[in-house]
């Protein structure tokens, strides 16, 4: 015990960043100098996320980009590999299961199953999951591989057998970026037809989930192509509350600027429409019944963060 010059226990401060990786409020700022150091140490491992995905189309007309959205420039959107390793560890028991049901890139399989989760993505083109095991296969030892399915997660949700301890995904945001030219692919459907499918997949995906587990999506709103916001995201919350998993958390995660600096007043004079630099992240919640349950970890985290810095200063 340290004690001061009078003899009192000197009482050390922890800062919330400290004990939980980020502190745990609603915004999340991916401009912080841990986040991208966290976000660089990932990059090193070697990550490819944009392998297998050469022949998605970006269309730049939802979104904000030169006219609306996500991205201004004409490149397929990478998941942030910091934000997977947070979520992960604020919400999944420790080597626990993984669902994900709009896998994509590589980037959240090798994440969880470095940090040792399993996790299972389904995704519907070939090529994608062809890619992902590739890189996996380089990343990871032979007996830590993610676990993936080719075909429609409309299908392949509903043969899945095990209960999942998190659901984790970025979906498509309706036809944002179109990945195949198969009519099972949303990316490909009209926005009405794309909400119910999609509210079909999330009932699927909450079936799978266990009793009290949570689910996290990583969305963000898209207008129609007469520029008014299509409200993806309470269709994405009534969705997750109408298979029975209530809305938990939401967090808004910021962006760097990057080019939004330069776009932003073009978008703004042009038709005075903000230049997105944010996400939503919706944290959601499986009311808790008989059957298999989720432990979650408790409040305390020095133990996380010490496996953090395990990995940090030995493995990455």
């Amino acid at each position: 015990m340290e004690v001061d010059l009078f003899g009192n226990e000197i009482v050390k401060d922890v800062l919330l960043r400290d004990k939980f990786m980020e502190p745990p409020f609603s915004v999340l700022d991916t401009k912080g100098g841990g986040w991208q150091t966290r976000k660089r140490q990932w990059k090193k491992l070697g990550i490819e996320s944009h392998l297998g995905r050469e022949g998605v189309v970006v269309i730049n007309n939802s979104f904000d980009g030169d006219k609306y959205g996500r991205k201004s420039m004409p490149e397929v959107s990478i998941f942030d590999p910091a934000l997977c390793e947070l979520i992960y560890n604020w919400y999944c028991p420790d080597g626990g299961t993984i669902l994900d049901p709009f896998a994509g890139g590589s980037v959240r399989g090798i994440v969880a199953n470095y940090l040792g989760y399993k996790y299972t993505g389904i995704d519907i083109r070939q090529e994608q999951i062809d890619s992902n095991r590739e890189q996996s296969l380089k990343l990871l030892p032979v007996d830590k591989q993610p676990q993936y399915y080719v075909g429609d997660s409309n299908v392949v949700l509903t043969e899945l057998i095990p209960m999942y301890d998190l659901v984790f995904s970025c979906p498509p945001y309706a036809d944002l970026e179109v990945y195949s030219e198969m009519k099972e692919d949303l990316s490909t459907m009209e926005y009405n037809e794309f909400i119910k499918v999609y509210a079909e997949i999330i009932k699927k995906a909450v079936t799978k989930l266990k009793s009290g587990g949570y689910a996290c999506f990583v969305v963000g709103d898209i207008r129609d192509k007469k520029g008014f916001y299509r409200d993806f995201i309470s269709h994405t919350k009534q969705a997750f509350i109408n298979a029975g998993a209530g809305l938990y958390n939401e967090a808004i995660l910021l962006q760097p600027l990057g080019t939004a600096m330069l776009r932003a007043g073009k978008i703004f004079e042009s038709g005075r429409k903000l230049t997105k630099v944010h996400e939503n992240v919706l944290i959601f919640k499986k009311h808790e019944k008989d059957g298999f349950t989720v432990l979650h970890r408790g409040t305390d985290c020095n133990e996380m963060t010490a496996k953090w810095e395990d990995y940090y200063r030995g493995r990455l």
